[in-house]
């Protein structure tokens, strides 16, 4: 496995449509980390745009609901099992209760036959054996059915600090499988991507790429045309392009900062060039990529 060199870029680019992933099993080249250009502003056009309603805490992550204009989110572990769906500028609009408890749900996403998938894989001391993707639709949210899985690289629970690379809070539905981007609590240094079906069952997930980038991913969005991912992160995000998937992964990140946000913890498109962002604080933001 190769690692690239850094590159200093700051402009956003497109990218041609994603294919099918590579289902090899294989871990695809590790990717350079991401950097913005020196004394380039590159969060210019960020802006706040509202504030969650009262009552939605501690937003764990956003997902497009099936209403045009408006986002699913919910709290995070130890909040009830919730989903609320809110407007643009976080005004609540309805909610409904999920027939699973919130162990740790950190990230929701949505394949093109209505239904959604939430993950429960959040994972802060790496010690859970009980990791699931909640998959469920919004008519009937009391019928779930659940992805079970485990890491194929991790034998202990919990591993040394530095090893603890197994929160994920990040997870995206694409071509029939559940993407897992984790979150690198013991370096910061390395976003690992895992598979697992989008079928009920119970797995061992399938590692298909590392991502080198200096943070700690919270949240993960594909842009409407299937051109751009996102990866929040803390007060910063990445972005990454690519022809295929598969190069899609291998993308060069791009780093795009969001200093003074807050605890930024979800992310979706509003469409193909604009970001919706939430804080665990509740603030909402927009950015134009």
């Amino acid at each position: 496995m190769t690692t690239l060199h850094p590159l200093w870029l700051a402009a956003l680019l497109t990218a041609a449509c994603s294919p099918a992933p590579d289902q090899s099993g294989q871990p695809d080249q590790q990717l350079a980390p991401a950097q913005t250009a020196p004394g380039a502003p590159a969060s210019t056009t960020t802006r706040r745009v509202g504030t969650l309603a009262a009552g939605i805490l501690e937003s764990s992550g956003l997902c497009p609901a099936p209403q045009a204009g408006t986002f699913f989110t919910f709290g995070d572990g130890g909040q009830a099992p919730a989903i609320f769906r809110v407007d643009a500028v976080g005004r609540q609009l309805g909610q409904f209760t999920l027939g699973a408890k919130n162990h740790d749900w950190e990230s929701l996403s949505r394949d093109g036959a209505g239904n959604y998938y939430l993950g429960d894989c959040g994972n802060n001391d790496a010690d859970r054996q009980n990791l699931a993707i909640i998959k469920f639709r919004p008519e009937n949210p009391a019928l779930v059915e659940k992805i079970k899985f485990s890491y194929p690289d991790q034998t202990e629970f919990p591993p040394a600090k530095k090893q603890r690379n197994f929160d994920c809070e990040a997870s995206l539905w694409h071509g029939g499988q559940v993407y897992l981007f984790t979150k690198d609590r013991g370096q910061q240094a390395t976003c690992k991507v895992y598979t697992v079906p989008d079928q009920p069952g119970t797995y061992v997930a399938k590692l298909v790429a590392k991502i080198a980038l200096p943070g700690e991913v919270t949240d993960a969005a594909l842009s409407p045309d299937g051109r751009r991912l996102v990866l929040l992160a803390r007060q910063e995000l990445f972005v990454l392009d690519g022809n295929s998937w598969e190069e899609l992964l291998r993308a060069t990140p791009r780093r795009v900062g969001l200093e003074g946000a807050g605890q930024t913890e979800g992310v979706a498109f509003k469409d193909a060039r604009t970001l919706l962002i939430s804080t665990e604080e509740g603030t909402l933001y927009e950015l134009g990529l």
